[in-house]
């Protein structure tokens, strides 16, 4: 990868890491309310896999999200709008953290169900493949997916059908509390989305540029008619499971080993050492990302909530008593 690219990568992630810690203490002042997934510490896997894709390509998404619309290009004043419940937030207020959506960037969530989002990749990119469009699908979800009856039904039929998908496994070791090898007699992930013919491999998910590499390789394989792949991006998240998350389940010596991996720090180290990066660089870049975190704060706050006559907009509909006959 070339430094710019890589130089890229690193401010997609400090972007998102900024804008989470921002997240934080809003949630903290109660500006933000409802259920909040931070993805501080898997901010490479965002960046790496986003980075990879083309504007016409689509991303289905998660709960734990917000890293994926920024990376995506989803303005942070939309992001925070939507979380403060804004009639300006990407939904207009009305889905919050986990219902992010963006239909422009073609953005199609935000779920908060569980791997929720597989079955309408795999709806995608059938469509994409009936159509012949050159298009892919990816489709971004936790380890805790793989234990869903979802995610097997999909790979079984993304694989029959040969679509044009990218499955990629957040792969952050804890489906919400519960450690990976408490819950599934296999833990090679990609060894067992392999067992339904799809091309799948293991990737450093602490590691941004390895993540792209990884991903522009499936998407050029799914894109090229190659049919499905899978990728199980190993990664850690730095923070509880949700906000609401006492995080008694993890030891915090394991916490802070992986934080000697933290994927900013790691490609900051990178990029210095190959002379793309220096003190007075990070500093000005820093600054940058605050004043946009500042400003799209200051947007949101300011922006109207939807009116209480609108309740039921976009939830309900009158018929026109000619059609229902």
């Amino acid at each position: 990868m070339s430094g710019t690219g890589a130089r890229d990568l690193f401010t997609t992630m400090l972007r998102i890491r900024r804008f989470e810690e921002r997240c934080v203490e809003l949630y903290s002042a109660g500006a933000i309310r409802g259920f909040l997934h931070l993805c501080v510490g898997e901010e490479a896997v965002a960046a790496g896999v986003l980075a990879a894709l083309s504007a016409e390509d689509a991303v289905v998404s998660t709960y734990r999200e917000h890293g994926h619309a920024l990376a995506r290009g989803v303005p942070m004043e939309s992001l925070l709008a939507e979380m403060f419940g804004r009639v300006t937030g990407c939904s207009r207020g009305r889905g919050g953290s986990m219902h992010l959506f963006d239909a422009s960037r073609r953005f199609y969530g935000g779920n908060a169900i569980v791997a929720g989002g597989i079955p309408v990749a795999v709806g995608l990119a059938l469509a994409d493949r009936l159509r012949a469009r050159p298009r892919v699908t990816a489709c971004l979800f936790g380890d805790g997916a793989v234990a869903e009856g979802e995610f097997h039904e999909s790979l079984n039929l993304a694989a029959l059908w040969h679509l044009p998908v990218v499955f990629c496994c957040e792969n952050n070791r804890y489906a919400m509390g519960t450690a990976l090898a408490r819950s599934h007699a296999e833990t090679d992930l990609a060894l067992r989305a392999g067992s339904y013919g799809v091309r799948s491999w293991a990737v450093d998910g602490m590691d941004a540029v390895a993540v792209r590499e990884a991903t522009a390789l499936a998407v050029d394989t799914a894109r090229a008619g190659g049919g499905p792949c899978f990728l199980e991006l190993r990664t850690y998240r730095f923070r509880a499971h949700s906000m609401y998350d006492a995080d008694r389940y993890r030891d915090r010596a394991e916490v802070e080993a992986w934080r000697l991996r933290d994927p900013v720090e790691l490609l900051a180290a990178d990029l210095t050492a190959d002379g793309l990066l220096d003190d007075a660089g990070r500093k000005e870049l820093e600054e940058a990302v605050g004043r946009e975190i500042d400003e799209a704060e200051r947007a949101a706050e300011a922006a109207p909530v939807e009116p209480v006559e609108d309740l039921t907009r976009f939830v309900t509909t009158t018929m026109d008593p000619e059609v229902a006959r």
